[in-house]
């Protein structure tokens, strides 16, 4: 029997024995993004001491590329439409199998803007029992505040959270612990790739961040996604460590001046990376100069990562009232 959303409400009114027979439980999230779709799987489970752990457990990453199609002719054409269809039945397969608490799917810029998106999603809902919500820019921004990272780092300090998806980049500021401020612009790196990034957006974009710079002096960037990840590796830092945006623009100059085939077998790039990551770290660099950043930290979490996050607390609220 499909597995669908509302399976989700029901897994939540059970209780978790967490004294005599400690165990972990599985959660998943599915991100339909506009440069690729992912399912991810998670074990979460308390420590000795009495603290949640969140433990990755298998990534599922197929780039279909919606963004493609819709921020050039409006809509989701049936080839890539059947490509989705078929990944979110796989998915939903791979979910039973997982044997999962519960689950979220989530869809962001390109099905927002798709004008076949509700039809696209009826036919996944039809074929596969699963329900996907189109989230709108802030809801993506919220979610990725859910990864908690803020908790672990200074509130003597600004940190500007950003995530660069293929149709829209979100940056949220957090100080002493909060969230100040959380927006979402039509920046992304599909659409940079098709000349669809208005000066509009970027315009809008650059004032922002100059009046985050004003309000909070010294801001420190939380990178977020597989672009940065990578980029990160490319500049030979270490995981965890944070980087500077002059050795950010060292990468991003030498992998501009290359052609998309030496991305590949030179610095070691899947093909649906290789043309990406350079607007992306254009993206990255642009914000870090608007906001006077000069060092970036990525902790390698995402949007997927916070679905699974808020999954968890609804699970635990859900608990302690039952």
């Amino acid at each position: 029997m499909p597995l669908t959303n509302e399976s989700t409400h029901n897994i939540l009114s059970e209780k978790m024995d967490r004294i005599d027979n400690p165990i972990y439980i599985k959660f998943a999230a599915i991100d339909i993004g506009s440069n690729a779709i992912r399912l991810l799987f998670y074990n979460i489970y308390e420590d000795g001491n009495g603290q949640d752990v969140f433990k990755k457990v298998a990534l599922t990453r197929v780039p279909i590329r919606l963004g493609e199609d819709v921020f050039v002719n409006g809509s989701i054409s049936k080839e890539k439409e059947d490509k989705l269809l078929k990944a979110m039945l796989a998915f939903r397969n791979l979910i039973e199998i997982h044997d999962v608490k519960g689950y979220r799917a989530c869809a962001t810029s390109a099905m927002r803007e798709a004008d076949n998106a509700n039809e696209i999603i009826k036919k996944i809902k039809m074929q596969t029992g699963i329900d996907v919500l189109i989230i709108d820019g802030n809801t993506e921004a919220d979610l990725i505040f859910s990864n908690h990272i803020a908790e672990n780092m200074s509130h003597a300090r600004a940190y500007l959270y950003i995530d660069v998806g293929g149709g829209s980049t979100e940056i949220s500021l957090f100080f002493n612990g909060k969230k100040r401020s959380s927006d979402s612009f039509n920046i992304g790196t599909v659409r940079m790739l098709h000349d669809k990034v208005t000066d509009e957006d970027w315009q809008q974009l650059k004032q922002q961040c100059q009046m985050l710079r004003e309000l909070y002096p010294n801001i420190m960037a939380i990178g977020s996604g597989g672009n940065i990840i990578k980029l990160q590796k490319l500049t030979g830092v270490a995981e965890g460590s944070s980087f500077s945006r002059s050795q950010l623009k060292d990468v991003y100059q030498k992998l501009k001046a290359s052609s998309l085939s030496t991305r590949i077998w030179k610095y070691n790039l899947n093909p649906d990376r290789a043309d990406v990551i350079v607007p992306a770290a254009e993206i990255y660099l642009q914000i870090c100069k608007y906001a006077d950043i000069k060092s970036i930290i990525v902790p390698q979490v995402g949007l997927s990562d916070g679905i699974i996050h808020k999954l968890y607390e609804d699970f635990r609220k859900e608990s302690t009232i039952k």
